[in-house]
């Protein structure tokens, strides 16, 4: 996994994570679930990447 794919899902996980948290103050079940799929998106590429790391090496 390139550094640049680790930053780019670490920022899609943060983003996830702040839409969902504002979701929740402001009663906006929509922009929870939006921020929810974000976190499920960033930890499913991230997973995809320590796949191929695995049959990489």
């Amino acid at each position: 996994m390139s550094i640049v794919d680790k930053a780019k899902n670490a920022v899609q996980h943060a983003a996830g994570r702040s839409r969902e948290s504002i979701g929740r103050a402001t009663g906006d079940n929509e922009l929870k679930n939006i921020g929810k799929a974000d976190q499920r998106k960033a930890s499913v590429k991230k997973a995809a990447e320590r796949v191929k790391d695995v049959f990489k090496h």
